[in-house]
């Protein structure tokens, strides 16, 4: 497997300079945590704050949010990128397209479901973009928006069918398969502390009860 570090690594440069949240006091990179990751979960929920109504939501339109980056040294865009990091064994070409040479290359990790073929799997945002439009993104200018949609820190790649399931649903309105739990809550979690987006009551109850599974 041909190694995208250094283009993950790129890209994550370019988003901090994107994401009004990725910089702490004195300009100290703030990174997320990774997602499943054990650790005090109390104050993962802590962080998260008061839980707070949602916004309605109404201004929301889907193509402010821009498309999948694309990074013309590597030629690889974002979509290309997580099939990649996601992937197990998969080969990449010069035009950074990845197939699979085994019975399976990929595990869906909200359904666990297996497959050799990239086209059947999304590329699904953790926290998706209409609710982080009801939780606080919704004075976000175009860079920010754009940024957080490339972000690789709320990006997985899942089956089409468990992506479709969950649409724009938040923890208080659908959950992955049990085995992905933990690492479903600590992803999205760091993704709205990240950008200090709001939780609301549904949704807090909705990830206490995944974190309590949890190691």
């Amino acid at each position: 497997m041909r190694s995208t570090v250094p283009v993950l690594a790129a890209l994550a440069l370019a988003l901090t300079a994107c994401d009004p949240n990725a910089l702490g006091t004195g300009g100290t990179s703030v990174p997320a945590p990774a997602p499943g990751a054990p650790g005090d979960h109390a104050a993962q929920l802590a962080a998260l704050g008061q839980p707070q109504p949602e916004d309605t939501g109404a201004h929301y339109d889907r193509k402010a949010w821009g498309e999948w980056a694309y990074d013309s040294a590597s030629k690889c865009n974002t979509r290309e990128q997580i099939l990649v990091r996601d992937g197990d064994g998969e080969v990449v070409d010069g035009q950074c397209k990845p197939t699979c040479p085994k019975d399976f290359c990929w595990t869906s990790r909200y359904d666990g479901v297996t497959t050799k073929d990239p086209s059947a799997l999304q590329i699904d945002h953790i926290v998706p973009i209409a609710e982080a439009n009801r939780s606080g993104a919704r004075n976000w200018t175009a860079p920010q928006r754009a940024a957080y949609y490339n972000d690789p820190a709320n990006l997985v790649a899942v089956t089409a069918r468990s992506n479709q399931s969950k649409s724009d649903g938040d923890p208080g309105k659908w959950s992955p398969t049990q085995g992905y739990w933990c690492d479903y809550a600590t992803g999205y979690i760091a993704v709205k502390v990240k950008y200090k987006l709001t939780v609301d009551d549904a949704e807090l109850a909705g990830l206490t009860k995944m974190l309590a599974t949890c190691p």
